[in-house]
């Protein structure tokens, strides 16, 4: 066993003569001495050296990014930096709006979008027929009168104190009405472009948030009712402000259907129920 092992050292430790010859002459031009344990040490060396090579080039510069293992994590951080660039556009749109309405406000500038324009002539001609009245007209409304007071005293004082008034939260039409089996608690309304969010009572604003389709929902306290307006497109309030009812809350810039969602002591109320739209 030993005979084996210095036969082994000793061919490992043998030198061999590695020469380049001139063709045409046979002049030994170089040569080299070589033992086997010697190549295969020049050869570890090497390939130490190139694999020390490759790592670094892969750890402290870009080309690991080619790689299966580097790309997964660029991605997300591609992702998340994107996400980063919308919110901040968002915040500067949202920004450049209301410095918008704050010149036009500061100028007198700014148009009204919450009054109707009428023919004058038709006004005036419809309170002078409402002036002109007869005998007979002036009789009929005494008697209307009367009854209605009739009626009215038949209720408690109290109660019909506690009555109260719920504007509307917008013009418009309902295209699709509250649906609790479903937990659609709130009315669809199509309305008409740049047209006025309205506080259905007086309250104050608790809540405004912008969702991820541009758009804001405003959440008002009331004594008894708290209501839900979604799918704003501009905000002129700001949270903890005191509201009246029908006063401004926001704008529908564009014609398209506006969500609005009343609650009572914690429970759903159909706003169809307790508003006239």
């Amino acid at each position: 066993m030993s005979s084996k092992n210095e036969s082994w050292w000793e061919r490992a430790r043998h030198k061999y003569r590695l020469a380049m010859l001139d063709d045409v002459t046979l002049r030994e031009v170089f040569h080299v001495r070589l033992t086997g344990l010697g190549t295969f040490s020049v050869l570890t060396l090497l390939f130490v050296l190139l694999l020390a090579l490759l790592s670094v080039l892969i750890i402290f510069t870009p080309i690991r990014n080619v790689l299966p293992g580097y790309s997964e994590s660029i991605r997300q951080q591609l992702i998340q930096e994107s996400a980063r660039v919308d919110s901040l556009q968002s915040s500067l749109t949202l920004q450049r709006q209301y410095l918008d309405v704050i010149k036009q406000l500061t100028a007198g500038t700014i148009e009204s979008d919450s009054v109707r324009s009428l023919d004058s002539l038709q006004i005036v001609q419809g309170i002078q027929v409402l002036e002109t009245r007869n005998e007979a007209t002036v009789e009929f409304m005494a008697q209307y009168e009367q009854a209605e007071r009739d009626q009215l005293s038949l209720f408690d004082s109290q109660a019909q104190r506690n009555v109260q008034r719920l504007y509307r939260p917008a013009r418009g039409v309902i295209v699709q009405p509250a649906q609790p089996e479903h937990r659609q608690y709130g009315v669809h309304i199509l309305v008409a472009q740049n047209e006025n969010i309205q506080a259905v009572l007086k309250g104050t604003i608790v809540y405004i948030e912008r969702d991820w389709n541009n758009t804001s929902t405003i959440m008002v306290q009331h004594q008894q009712y708290i209501s839900i307006y979604r799918q704003v497109d501009r905000v002129l309030k700001n949270v903890g402000a005191e509201v009246r009812g029908g006063e401004t809350l926001g704008l529908v810039t564009g014609e398209k259907e506006f969500v609005f969602e009343l609650w009572k002591d914690g429970k759903p109320v159909n706003p169809e129920e307790v508003i006239t739209f």
